[in-house]
């Protein structure tokens, strides 16, 4: 049998949120098994304590939201992706502002502290949501499915009508021990010329060439350069993965997305929810030592 973990000492991130702009300190601290995923914003009085799962997502521009009670957390993507892939299902995070500081614009720094405190595991079976029958939506050019498979894959064609971005494919087989090097490190990336127009709606105010990949007409801003040369496609593959585990369970499933955002990876999960014949939620047993393992979910064995 496969068992929850939570994380096993508590830690704590600080840094500038990317569009309040706002420094927030922020601890992930062990939680019981079946807890899950919960925010817990402590300088509101009182506390407001907020569920990371799909039905509480409010907002979805530029980045993922959740909220309850009249309390927000904001851009909880790419921590979310780096709990999932430090198979991290329960904790307690204490934020003491609007939104998950956005550190070097990457999960990189949420993997690595995650990977030096460790994990712990704990007494209750691991769940998993395994898909049974393909969902697909599409809305004007963009469209999202995930279909039945042995594992946890996602595949991404990203299309921007910009020479430095154009057209960018890739395919993560999700594994934790290849997370951290091949998708962690991507950063979020924006658009030199829109930048004051983000500003203008209350967003972005906290971006920088230090938490983002700037974008002009001839090229890239930052001057290190890219850490990938498709890194703005493995960027969105991190964003999907942190999105998508607002499911509540770790998904055997294929997802393959075109275009694909923040509004249409939650608009998936809560058709897939919605469509209980799509998928069945089980556990699964971890095969004897002398038995073949199944290479699919090879993973499992971390």
């Amino acid at each position: 049998m496969i068992f929850q973990k939570t994380i096993r000492n508590k830690t704590t991130f600080s840094g500038i949120g990317l569009h309040t702009g706002k420094t927030i300190t922020m601890t992930v601290r062990p939680a019981d098994a079946g807890t899950g995923i919960v925010f817990h914003r402590v300088d509101l009085s009182p506390a407001v304590s907020i569920e990371a799962k799909a039905t509480n997502v409010v907002d979805t521009r530029l980045s993922t939201t959740v909220g309850n009670a009249g309390g927000t957390v904001s851009t909880i993507e790419h921590l979310m992706a780096a709990l999932f892939a430090a198979e991290i299902d329960n904790a307690h995070i204490d934020i003491d502002g609007p939104e998950v500081p956005v550190m070097d614009g990457s999960a990189r720094i949420f993997a690595e502290q995650f990977a030096q405190v460790g994990v712990q595991g704990l007494s209750k079976a691991r769940r998993f949501l395994v898909i049974k029958k393909s969902v697909t939506l599409t809305e004007g050019d963009k469209k999202i499915s995930i279909h039945p498979a042995r594992r946890y894959q996602i595949s991404f064609d990203l299309q921007y009508d910009h020479p430095v971005v154009g057209h960018q494919f890739h395919t993560f087989q999700f594994d934790p021990k290849h997370f951290g090097a091949e998708i962690a490190p991507a950063r979020t990336f924006g658009f030199e010329k829109e930048f004051e127009l983000l500003k203008s709606h209350g967003l972005g105010r906290g971006a920088s060439l230090e938490n983002a990949v700037g974008i002009s007409d001839e090229g890239i801003l930052n001057p290190e350069g890219l850490r990938f040369s498709d890194e703005f496609v493995r960027h969105k593959i991190l964003d999907a993965l942190g999105d998508l585990s607002l499911a509540g369970f770790p998904l055997i499933g294929h997802v393959k997305a075109l275009k694909s955002g923040h509004d249409m990876n939650n608009k998936l999960l809560r058709e897939v929810l919605n469509r209980p014949d799509c998928y069945e939620i089980t556990e699964l047993v971890r095969p004897a030592a002398n038995t073949q393992f199944i290479p699919e979910l090879a993973w499992l064995e971390a």
